[in-house]
């Protein structure tokens, strides 16, 4: 990898480029799901590459290959340069970067377990089970069941120094149940919808989810959504537990963040922002106890955005994002730092594989854990919904104006959880319902959720996110009914 990765910054520097990185990943994939008994999905596959950044003339190129000869390499390497000086005929502005020293070092992720050595057989065994005790519910018209795993090796290099060899073990795993009673559709996903739960580990991650134990609690909980009253339609204080929470910092935290899209970059997937660059420091984000970090450090957590440097060659950092409510900072990059009066970048540049260009994306956006228990969270509350487990949601452009529905709700009245409700849905808009926030849980009730596939640039990239959260209070929030009838 090393010798590639020089190839390819000696073949830039002689063409005239006066800046250049490269990136060698090898990628390794494995995907296992199954449906009502049957294997589903089950597919293995590798992609390696190199993929080359230049500047030349003030303009940036890029261009990436898998075909690992010399002679390939600095072909590739040519041709980003030329792309560079051709993309300088048309440039506006000379491409600066903010400074970043040159580090060597080597960096892994932490894993116990490969489970691209645990034999596949075994994995769909766990998946089986987990579908056949789900199945043994009355009324379950579908159980599924998925695994997904990522090996991530990287090299990175630079003109500046930089040599920089990352390993990274992705996992992550999920059931699901599914009930179908005349129009209606109810479904229980565990431990968390759209996959399950992921995170920067190794086999260990799905054997600490017991998919088989919580299989029959999911499954009857589907089927009794359907004789369960529909959530109530006005204004409430509602609880949010963690994994809904983690989505809710993903949509209205993290996306207005990124600066690419603040500075109108970036607009695909997911638009532009209402965090335009007067509000850095200014605008009241949330409530006094709302504190939000971006953080790609290994202390966090091994979330799906922790990495030891990004895909510039900038170590992993922790920044804060929302400060006691305040909104003190943004995702930034080498080049956009200087918008926001910053002399370094915030080390959130990534790419999905060699063959894309690293963009500004999300690390592990959290909301940091307040000081109540779980249970006194619930005494203290009179009257409420809990919502869990996220079903839809919807945001506006700017991330401003947001609805989300969760698969399954519970009413709370004089301090105690009551009856389940269906259909639960909850909306408003971002800033408000930020500083409704009264009550954080601590701690010992935290978890750091993953999102494995957040899209965002064109060609579209689908990158792993962290979003660290516990179960927090909100008043005065509109809610409703989605899904029915």
């Amino acid at each position: 990898m090393r010798d590639w990765a020089n190839w390819a910054i000696d073949t830039a520097k002689v063409r005239g480029a006066t800046f250049a990185d490269a990136r060698v990943m090898d990628i390794r994939h494995r995907d296992v799901s199954t449906k009502n008994g049957e294997v589903g999905n089950l597919s293995e596959s590798e992609s390696l590459g190199i993929g080359i950044r230049v500047i030349a003339g003030g303009a940036w190129g890029f261009a990436a290959t898998d075909r690992l000869t010399r002679e390939g390499i600095q072909a590739c390497a040519a041709e980003a340069v030329a792309i560079a000086k051709a993309s300088a005929l048309a440039k506006t502005h000379d491409a600066v970067l903010a400074p970043e020293g040159p580090h060597v070092d080597a960096w892994q992720g932490p894993f116990i377990k490969d489970p691209f050595r645990i034999p596949v057989e075994r994995q769909i065994d766990v998946l089986l089970a987990a579908d056949k005790e789900m199945r043994r519910v009355k009324g379950v018209t579908l159980a599924e069941g998925s695994m997904s795993f990522r090996r991530i090796e990287q090299f990175y290099a630079s003109t500046e120094g930089s040599a920089i060899h990352q390993l990274k073990m992705l996992s992550g795993a999920g059931i699901v149940a599914t009930t179908f009673a005349g129009s209606e559709i109810q479904k229980r996903s565990y431990p968390n919808s759209f996959g399950g739960q992921h995170m920067q580990q190794g086999y260990e991650l799905v054997e600490s989810l017991d998919l088989v134990g919580n299989a029959q609690r999911i499954a009857e909980e589907s089927v009794a959504l359907h004789s369960a009253p529909q959530c109530p339609e006005g204004t409430s204080t509602i609880i949010l537990e963690s994994a809904q929470l983690g989505l809710q910092i993903h949509e209205s935290v993290g996306h207005p963040i990124e600066l690419d899209r603040v500075l109108g970059m970036e607009a695909n997937f997911a638009g532009l922002s209402f965090l335009t660059l007067d509000k850095l420091r200014t605008l009241r984000y949330g409530s006094d106890i709302v504190n939000v970090v971006a953080d790609a450090r290994l202390e966090h957590g091994p979330g799906l955005g922790t990495f030891g440097y990004d895909d510039e060659g900038v170590p992993a950092q922790c920044t804060p994002i929302i400060t006691n409510g305040l909104f003190t900072g943004y995702l930034s990059n080498r080049e956009t730092a200087a918008a926001i009066g910053e002399k370094r970048s915030g080390g959130t540049m990534r790419t999905e594989s060699w063959a894309n260009l690293p963009i500004i994306r999300m690390t592990n956006i959290s909301l940091l854990p307040g000081s109540w228990k779980y249970d006194d969270l619930i005494a203290d509350t009179d009257d409420a919904i809990l919502m869990s487990t996220n079903r839809s949601w919807s945001i506006d452009d700017h991330r401003y104006q947001f609805q989300f529905s969760t698969e399954i709700g519970w009413e709370i009245r004089n301090g105690k959880i009551g009856r389940m409700l269906k259909n639960p849905s909850y909306s408003g808009i971002t800033t408000e319902f930020w500083g409704s926030c009264d009550a954080i849980c601590s701690r010992e009730h935290w978890t750091l959720w993953g999102t494995p596939n957040c899209g965002k640039g064109q060609p579209m990239q689908t990158m792993g996110t962290g979003h660290g959260a516990s179960p927090s209070r909100f008043r005065n929030v509109k809610i409703g009914v989605a899904f029915a009838k």
